[in-house]
């Protein structure tokens, strides 16, 4: 099995997390640079810090495959390629309920989990106009960026949204720009497993999840599975932010996932 793409910062010697690392998984339709603001936040600590593409996303293999588990087990390899000890694991969205899958498999293996602004239950499936724009720029190639953002605007009205999906096209060799992303896989998978629930025994481990205050995400309704599954977990609420909390109130993330790691460092 071809491993996940991921950077690696490599090991540093002194600060707060030194010795300690960290694996930092995106959620869907995006890639291992938008939780770069984390990394360099655990960096700047003295953590290891590995990001890695999804399956399916960025430069990471493509695979017909694509559920919690076998997500899971597919972060699991690079870890256990790069030799890592007992990481920490972050997560958004379903980067998020990979880590939850991660530590519901293989619990012992990680010194603590944070999860961004993600239950570990099923969602409703839903029509996602982000699906159908992404449909569109994967059936007509253009021949620029300008050009992607006028066509998914057809779609995904809201600019942000728009530039962070944008962040998936790449020049191909015919100089037209394409998407990276296996649709495809996406989309075949999207309103069964992506939106499924995780499983397995509860973890008893170290747990914070960040819910971002405007979000829907994490709902009261929720707390009886995330109390069953994860009997440690801390829930804690960022003001003024929705499901992009990191990107929104980057500063407050940063420092409740740094205050929560050095706990277990």
């Amino acid at each position: 099995m071809a491993l996940l793409n991921y950077t690696d910062s490599g090991v540093q010697t002194s600060g707060a997390l030194a010795g300690h690392s960290a694996v930092l998984m995106h959620g869907l339709f995006g890639s291992l640079s938008n939780l770069a603001g984390i990394g360099r936040a655990l960096q700047e600590q003295g953590c290891r810090v590995v990001a890695v593409d999804m399956p399916n996303h960025g430069d990471s293999p493509h695979s017909a495959a694509m559920s919690y588990p076998s997500m899971a087990a597919d972060v699991v390899a690079v870890i256990e390629h790069l030799g890592l000890v007992k990481p920490f694991l972050v997560g958004h969205s379903m980067g998020g309920k990979t880590a939850m899958q991660m530590a519901l498999s293989y619990p012992g293996q990680f010194a603590a989990v944070a999860v961004l602004d993600i239950s570990p239950v099923a969602y409703q499936a839903r029509h996602d106009a982000a699906l159908d724009g992404l449909q569109a720029l994967d059936n007509t190639p253009v021949a620029s960026r300008r050009e992607g953002e006028q066509l998914l605007a057809n779609y995904v009205p809201d600019a942000m949204t728009r530039g962070f999906l944008l962040k998936n096209l790449y020049r191909a060799s015919d100089g037209s720009y394409r998407l990276k992303l296996n649709l495809a896989a996406l989309l075949s998978h999207y309103h069964t497993e992506l939106a499924g629930a995780v499983s397995g025994q509860p973890y008893g481990g170290a747990m914070l999840l960040l819910k971002g205050e405007h979000s829907a995400y994490i709902q009261s309704k929720h707390q009886p599975q995330i109390d069953a599954l994860f009997p440690a977990c801390q829930l804690t609420v960022v003001a003024d932010a929705g499901h992009w909390l990191h990107a929104e109130q980057p500063q407050a993330v940063q420092d409740a996932l740094l205050h929560f790691f050095s706990h277990y460092a």
